[in-house]
C-alpha cells in the first residue's frame, strides 16, 4: 500500500461514467485493495441519478433471496481464498472453465494412445499439425457473446475489453501448451521409412501468432468469426497439398509439410514476425475490443 487515495473528482466521474477508460482501469485496481476508496465509490453511485434504481433492485433481490445459512470457516482459512478463487475462475473464462480444457487432455492422450496402443505412425505428426488450432478455438470458447453468458457484463467492466480478453487468452495457452507438447515428447520418433519431422516445441511459435491474428481480427469480425476463418486457413494450408499430391503416403507427406512450416530458422523468423506484427496490430486496435457489437 503506497497511502495513496483516489480525489473527489477522480471517484465522482469514475461513478457517474464520464472518466477516461485507462484512469478508470487503473482506478479499478486500486479499488479492488482500498476497501476506503471503493466504499467512497460506491457511495457515490448511490447518490448519483442511478441509485433509486439500484436501491430498488437490491430490495427485491433480498425480498426474493432466502436466508443465508451461516457456517463457520475452517480453521486457518483465509476468508478471501474464495473470493480471489472465484475472479481467478471468472478470469480464466468459460474454456478453460468447462469441457474444452478436458478435450485438450484427451486429444493428448488420444494421440498417446493411437502410437502406443494402435502403432499408427502418424499419430506424432497429426498432433503437431492440430497443436496450433487447439488454443485458437479455445479463445472462441473464452469470450464474445456466444460463448460467455456474462459477456455483456464483462465487457462493459472496466476490466473488461482487451484486457480481458488477453488475461482468457493467456489461460488457454497456459493449458493447451504444456499438454500438448508434453504429448509430443512422448510419442515416438519417426521411423526409418519416414522423414524426420519437425522438433516437438516447433508447433509454439505458430500456434501463437495464428492465436494472436485471431484476436487481430475479433477487432473486424468477430472472436466467432475470426477464430473460424484463422482455424480453417490453417487446416487448409496444410491439407490442400496433400490432396493435390498423390504421389507419397499421407504419414510421409503430412511430416514434409509440417517440417516445411515449422522447420529452420527463415520459417520460425517468419512465425516470429507475424507474431510481433500482430502484437503490434492489437495495441494499435485495443479501443475496438471495448464494442460489444463487434465481438
Amino acid at each position: 500500500m503506497t497511502g495513496w487515495h483516489a480525489p473527489n473528482n477522480l471517484v465522482t466521474r469514475y461513478a457517474d461514467g464520464s472518466l477516461a477508460e485507462t484512469d478508470a482501469w487503473s482506478l479499478d485496481k486500486h479499488l479492488e485493495r482500498c476497501g476506503r476508496c471503493a466504499a467512497r465509490v460506491s457511495h457515490a453511485v448511490r447518490a448519483g441519478a442511478a441509485g433509486p434504481s439500484l436501491a430498488a433492485v437490491r430490495a427485491g433481490v433480498l425480498a426474493a433471496a432466502p436466508a443465508p445459512r451461516r457456517t463457520a470457516p475452517a480453521p486457518g482459512a483465509p476468508r478471501a481464498l474464495g473470493g480471489r478463487l472465484t475472479r481467478i475462475l471468472w478470469a480464466a473464462g468459460p474454456a478453460v472453465r468447462g469441457t474444452w480444457a478436458g478435450s485438450v487432455v484427451l486429444v493428448a492422450l488420444g494421440a498417446v494412445a493411437l502410437a502406443y496402443g494402435g502403432g499408427w505412425a502418424g499419430a506424432r505428426p497429426l498432433l503437431l499439425a492440430l497443436a496450433p488450432v487447439v488454443p485458437v478455438a479455445g479463445v472462441a470458447l473464452s469470450y464474445g457473446r456466444h460463448s460467455d453468458p456474462l459477456h455483456e457484463i464483462a465487457a462493459s467492466a472496466p476490466g473488461g475489453g482487451l484486457r480481458l480478453l488477453l488475461t482468457r487468452t493467456a489461460a488457454v495457452l497456459a493449458v493447451s501448451a504444456p499438454s500438448l507438447t508434453l504429448a509430443g515428447l512422448l510419442l515416438p520418433s519417426p521411423g526409418p521409412r519416414l522423414p524426420a519431422g519437425p522438433a516437438t516445441a516447433g508447433w509454439l511459435l505458430p500456434g501463437l501468432a495464428l492465436t494472436l491474428a485471431s484476436l487481430v481480427l475479433s477487432g473486424y469480425l468477430g472472436c466467432r468469426t475470426a477464430t473460424a476463418v484463422v482455424g480453417g486457413g490453417w487446416l487448409l494450408a496444410v491439407s490442400a497439398p496433400l490432396l493435390l499430391s498423390g504421389g507419397t503416403g499421407l504419414t510421409a507427406g503430412l511430416t514434409e509439410q509440417l517440417s516445411l512450416y515449422f522447420t529452420g530458422a527463415p520459417s520460425q523468423g517468419g512465425w516470429a514476425a507475424a507474431t510481433v506484427l500482430c502484437a503490434l496490430l492489437l495495441a494499435a486496435r485495443r479501443t475496438a475490443y471495448d464494442r460489444l457489437e463487434t465481438m
